[in-house]
């Protein structure tokens, strides 16, 4: 198979993961881009939270299924690294996220990086 044919119904996608609007609370946000041909998703990560150094940024990679049940279409999930946005401290730190998404992008997830474990937050399309 080609890479043109591969790459064909490839899209990107942007979503925010957690309790937007609760302060002091983990948000991760994902620009990805989606080639449902080959299962796989490949884009950037960026996480904050409210705290001293707590903007990381980074890339990530991984799986999209489809899932034929219920209201969530597909489940994704990714790994990658983060560093500190602020470039003090030169190191890669391990960073996953999973989702569960309806057709729009919206659902449910969790991310995972440093002690920060998140699960069950909301996963929203940014448009």
């Amino acid at each position: 198979m080609s890479t043109e044919k591969a790459m064909a119904g490839a899209y990107a996608v942007n979503v925010t993961i957690g309790n937007e609007g609760m302060p002091g609370a983990p948000i991760v946000e994902l620009a990805l881009v989606v080639v449902p041909s080959q299962n796989k998703v490949t884009g950037r990560v960026h996480a904050n939270q409210a705290t001293e150094h707590g903007d990381y940024t980074g890339t990530v990679e991984g799986t999209i299924y489809s899932t034929g049940l219920g209201k969530f279409t597909k489940t994704i999930a990714v790994k990658g690294s983060i560093t500190p946005a602020s470039g003090i401290m030169p190191i890669e730190i391990p960073f996953d996220a999973n989702m569960a998404v309806d057709d729009a992008w919206n659902g449910v997830g969790g991310f995972n990086y440093l002690q920060v474990h998140v699960e069950d937050v909301p996963v929203k399309s940014n448009k």
